[in-house]
């Protein structure tokens, strides 16, 4: 059966987190820093709404846009807390989680051949999905020492006649690097120049510390050239609903819708209902819900930093998301052989660095949406594992 499977599914890899994660599951007493994904079940009034929707019998196919009212929510919710104003007619598409929002980006956009930038380290779904697309993704590789962020010289040195679009990929996955509006503005005129269009991936926005998420289509002369890519899995604690939206130019959401009525059809209607109770509730309380587990990440982002260096692993500051991508380099070790061992030896399930990308060697991925007493645990144990690789 291997010679009916396309060689181009054949050759991508599986998904590096999902595997650690596997074995992780299978151990006793393990703990697993592996998956993205909150700690926190979805608020109440979230998943009462889910229920009474169905209770009502609202379980019926949408529009292939998505339901209009959740649309005029999510372009609200964009105005008035990232400064960006789209007509929720024609300008918006719900998606199945934001995963797949990137999916119909790529497949929308893309002719074989075209180039895509791929910020490296970043998701692991990036590069294969410019691949299934018929596309080539061309890594660009950022530094600790600029923060894990793009920078304008690293746009020029890999961008060809080929390039069609950009990633964006802030708050970042794995690094917890977020980009500034300075940031931002520096590699603005590189995109304008060369004509990109710019994906932008913001699953993160409100996951940020010591500062608001900016969007880069908020910028002067970059709204008209931006997708901008949401959801509500990783703020509203809502991963299970796999619920989704794009927003952007009225030509690349009618190509996406396209494909979308072809294959998803429309997302889930309960998941709908529920993702209009998130928003509606949250701009009405003052994201009274949202701010109480970002407090929680961010206080447990402060334990992992200081407690990763404290064990002598260099840890750079997350500024969003729940990620922090400490460098195991010290010990000696790859990525893949510290975490092998790490989980192996000490029952502790991190993601290796090289899962994100070649760019990512020498660090590891652990996301801190877990408890303090895992977390705490989890140190122990990587601290008695460093010391050990050092003898």
């Amino acid at each position: 059966m291997r010679s009916f499977v396309s060689g181009t599914v054949r050759d991508v890899p599986p998904s590096g987190i999902r595997k650690f994660f596997d074995i992780a599951s299978e151990m006793k007493d393990a703990i697993s820093l592996g998956v993205g994904e909150p700690d926190f079940v979805t608020p109440w009034n979230i998943r009462e709404s889910a229920i009474f929707s169905m209770e009502r019998g609202y379980t019926h196919y949408t529009s292939n846009h998505g339901m209009l009212s959740l649309r005029e929510l999510i372009t609200e919710y964009l105005r008035t807390r990232y400064g960006i104003s789209y007509d929720p007619q024609v300008q918006t598409v719900v998606t199945v989680g934001a995963s797949e929002a990137l999916d119909l980006a790529f497949r929308a956009i893309m002719e074989p051949g075209d180039e895509v930038l791929v910020p490296a380290p970043s998701y692991v779904s990036y590069m294969p999905g410019v691949t299934f697309a018929g596309g080539v993704p061309v890594p660009i590789e950022t530094r600790v020492e600029d923060n894990f962020t793009i920078t304008a010289g690293a746009i020029e040195r890999v961008i060809t006649s080929k390039t069609k679009a950009i990633v964006l990929p802030y708050p970042n996955n794995p690094t917890g690097a977020v980009m500034t509006r300075e940031q931002l503005e520096s590699i603005k005129d590189a995109l304008i120049q060369h004509d990109l269009l710019v994906i932008s991936d913001e699953i993160y926005s409100e996951l940020t510390y010591g500062g608001q998420h900016v969007s880069v289509a908020s910028l002067d002369g970059m709204y008209e050239r931006t997708l901008v890519i949401n959801g509500f899995s990783k703020a509203f604690a809502m991963t299970g609903f796999r619920l989704g939206y794009a927003a952007g130019p009225e030509d690349i959401i009618a190509a996406m819708v396209k494909i979308h009525q072809y294959s998803m059809l429309c997302a889930s209607t309960m998941s709908q209902y529920a993702g209009e109770e998130a928003l509606r509730y949250e701009m009405n309380t003052d994201f009274s819900q949202v701010s109480k587990m970002v407090k929680s990440y961010d206080m447990r982002r402060k334990y992992m930093y200081r407690a990763l260096n404290d064990i002598g692993l260099e840890a750079f500051e997350p500024r969003g998301a729940f990620y922090i991508f400490p460098s195991i380099k010290s010990t000696g070790l790859s990525s893949e052989e510290f975490c092998f061992r790490l989980i192996d030896e000490k029952r502790v399930a991190c993601v290796p660095g090289t899962a994100f990308g070649a760019a990512g060697e020498g660090f590891m991925r652990c996301s801190y949406a877990s408890s303090m007493e895992n977390l705490r645990e989890a140190i122990k144990r990587i601290g008695e594992f460093v010391e050990e690789c050092r003898k």
